[in-house]
């Protein structure tokens, strides 16, 4: 399970696995997920992470095994760089109970995952992302505080996705953090920034972080210095994905020509 494609060249395990039959199929599944340790050893192997994601969805029976696999060790499979893959893919695949199950673990140890090095790979899944957001959600100031330190540096890129853009649009709703993102979008690069701002998602991120920084009298500093970066791309912005950000920008300069 461990070998690399190389090694499996001329028997990949794509090609392997699809010549089973249920019952074969099911007696690897249940050789590999019998064993907690072995199980999670396999899950923690890159080339073992690829070839347990195959399995999944391959039969409802083989699903159970891993789903139960999964859950048993589910903290160490999700701190995990590449047994987190194998768990992620079942959310994406499982459906009904086990489906339920493993949303309800992620609930529980949301507050744990969604923390340090956690968040970003958390983030950036469209699955896992549901765990930062749900974190989020719960408004705990210190929580909050510490995922959007978490994030720091990666908030313009977690905004051109459209789960991404979710997180950081709940960052910018809380006073522990919206901060953190704006000077990020004020301190980037202004060709950067004019394609976040018209882009499909990004362009929420940046229309909201200029409007909640206008609401909050502590964050006027912040609100000027983002009209300022953004009032050079005007006319870019007019006719694109980022026109409701034009629209925004001239009311500010209409107010204080005002």
């Amino acid at each position: 399970m461990t070998r690399s494609e190389e090694e499996d060249a001329a028997y990949p395990f794509k090609e392997f696995i699809s010549n089973l039959d249920r019952r074969e199929l099911l007696g690897v599944a249940s050789l590999l997920t019998s064993d907690p340790d072995y199980f999670l050893e396999i899950a923690r192997n890159k080339n073992g992470s690829n070839r347990l994601q195959k399995l999944v969805g391959k039969s409802d029976d083989v699903d159970d095994l891993i789903c139960d696999a999964t859950l048993y060790r589910f903290l160490h499979v999700m701190t995990d760089k590449h047994a987190s893959y194998v768990a992620t893919r079942g959310l994406r695949v499982f459906a009904g109970k086990k489906k339920e199950y493993m949303c309800g673990e992620l609930i529980h140890h949301a507050l744990l995952l969604a923390r340090d090095r956690h968040a970003l790979p958390l983030s950036n899944d469209t699955s896992g992302n549901f765990v930062v957001q749900h974190v989020l959600k719960l408004n705990d100031p210190r929580t909050t505080r510490n995922v959007a330190l978490s994030l720091r540096g990666h908030c313009i890129d977690l905004s051109f996705k459209k789960y991404g853009s979710y997180i950081v649009e709940r960052l910018l709703e809380a006073d522990e953090s919206v901060a953190v993102v704006v000077m990020e979008l004020v301190e980037s690069d202004g060709d950067r920034l004019m394609r976040l701002a018209r882009s499909e998602f990004g362009n929420f991120v940046v229309n909201k972080a200029l409007i909640v920084t206008q609401r909050r009298m502590t964050r006027v500093d912040l609100f000027r210095d983002l009209v300022k970066k953004l009032m050079p791309f005007l006319n870019f912005l007019r006719k694109s994905r980022g026109s409701n950000i034009a629209v925004f920008l001239e009311s500010v300069h209409q107010t204080e020509v005002a």
